[in-house]
């Protein structure tokens, strides 16, 4: 069955869309914080995800950002907000869809059918697992033997990138475009610097890296563990 998490801190509409939903044949599962909704999402990846943007502490933002860490669910964004640049904003993070409240049910049913059927279907893992070390995409938390491992927003944002192409070379100037911004595109040295630091807290012997990998003056890639022989 397909599974719906919808985020959102009104209780009557919360109510009324898990009701909806499940009439429907959905199965959903339910968040009124930002927190919730990333525990939910991480202890059982959605198909889609309703997320209302007003919601208490964080901005429902953080939720979109954190989904697009390591999902590609279709999000539905429900908000109040009717200003050009929340929608705008929403959509840059990687929003699918926005919807103004007050919204017909009709509608927000039609909206998630459409979104489904251009989804395509992929091998979202929000925890990636090593020998050494796990990555928990989802919550953005790293653990090895000794513990939680704390990284700086920076450590984390590179680290996510490469866990999330496993094998595959990103160039630098992928990574400095991403992390930084264009202007950064020559900066070199900050890949250096940040990646020598992710080994000396992830890497068994950060002289001899194992996962982190560098092709010199090409870029860098995640090295996963090879398969489990039967």
């Amino acid at each position: 069955m397909t599974r719906i998490l919808v985020v959102d801190d009104d209780p009557h509409l919360l109510r009324a869309l898990t009701i909806t939903l499940s009439a429907r044949g959905y199965t959903t599962a339910t968040a009124t914080d930002v927190r919730g909704a990333l525990d939910a999402a991480s202890a059982a990846p959605p198909d889609l995800a309703v997320v209302d943007l007003g919601l208490p502490g964080m901005d429902g933002i953080a939720v979109i950002e954190s989904l697009r860490g390591w999902s590609s669910a279709p999000i539905i964004v429900l908000s109040a907000r009717h200003d050009e640049t929340a929608k705008i904003n929403a959509l840059d993070v990687g929003a699918d869809d926005y919807i103004t409240k007050p919204f017909g049910m009709g509608e927000l049913l039609a909206r998630i059918r459409a979104a489904l059927r251009r989804a395509v279907p992929a091998d979202d893992q929000p925890v990636v697992s090593t020998a050494a070390f796990t990555v928990d995409l989802a919550a953005k938390r790293v653990t090895t033997s000794a513990g939680e491992t704390r990284l700086t927003p920076t450590e984390w944002h590179l680290l996510e990138i490469l866990v999330r192409h496993p094998g595959r070379l990103i160039t630098q100037r992928q990574l400095l475009q991403e992390v930084w911004g264009p202007r950064y595109e020559t900066e070199t040295n900050y890949l250096r610097v940040h990646l020598a630091n992710l080994r000396r807290k992830l890497e068994p012997v950060p002289s001899r890296p194992r996962y982190l990998i560098t092709e010199p003056g090409i870029g860098y890639r995640f090295a996963p563990d090879p398969p489990a022989e039967e």
